[in-house]
């Protein structure tokens, strides 16, 4: 199965050289996991409006399941919103996987929550810039995303700490949990296939020195006290 955009056609063997090829640096082209998420979540919208068109009540009144709501929908595909904050934060492919991590969180937690046409904006900007804060080594300015994304820096802001504190503060991806995220991505292109979506050991590879990084600094921190 190839998952295609309005220009782009992923086949495996496309996938595969992509893999190997991508380099964080110096590649400007839009990675290839952008096509395959938003086709996923383009795929869990269309699933949810039937939903909705044939329950009044799956659309929950609870307000901790609509603070990503927007009165005005934006006037842009999830493909080319993806592109749009790529081509501006050039945040790597692990970025991407891990916002896929807590999208699926946060659904999980609240489960009166459905993305939809107008939340799916303000939901990919949010997680995006946490997990690039959460990834990258160097990162711009909730005032930089908001303008990608479209909005204004109190209003990231506020969907930020909103997202945070409904999420319980669980924004930990180990390896293995980032792997298998990775499979079910790849699972979207090829069923069966074995292709890889840019899972270069690098990006394992950082995930686990930071953890590392961080149980050394809480270490010397309990022997500070």
């Amino acid at each position: 199965m190839a998952v295609a955009s309005a220009s782009l056609v992923i086949s495996p063997r496309k996938l595969r050289s992509d893999v190997y090829s991508y380099s964080y640096e110096n590649d400007s082209n839009t990675p290839l996991v952008i096509s395959v998420l938003a086709s996923l979540i383009e795929r869990t919208m269309a699933r949810n409006e039937r939903i909705a068109r044939n329950c009044r009540r799956a659309l929950s009144k609870d307000s901790r399941s609509r603070v990503f709501d927007s009165h005005e929908i934006p006037d842009m595909t999830i493909q080319s919103y993806l592109e749009r904050i790529f081509r501006y934060t050039k945040a790597g492919p692990s970025v991407y996987v891990v916002a896929y991590v807590y999208i699926d969180r946060f659904c999980q937690a609240n489960p009166g929550f459905r993305i939809h046409a107008t939340n799916v904006h303000r939901l990919l900007i949010t997680t995006i810039m946490v997990a690039s804060k959460n990834v990258e080594d160097l990162n711009y300015r909730n005032s930089y995303f908001a303008r990608v994304g479209g909005l204004e820096t109190n209003e990231l802001n506020k969907l930020e700490l909103d997202f945070l504190f409904l999420m319980g503060f669980k924004m930990h991806v180990n390896v293995s949990v980032f792997e298998s995220y990775c499979c079910h991505l790849e699972r979207e292109v090829s069923i069966g296939g074995g292709y890889h979506i840019e899972r270069t050991l690098r990006c394992a590879e950082e995930i686990k020195s930071r953890q590392t990084e961080d149980r050394i600094f809480n270490h010397i921190a309990r022997l500070t006290l």
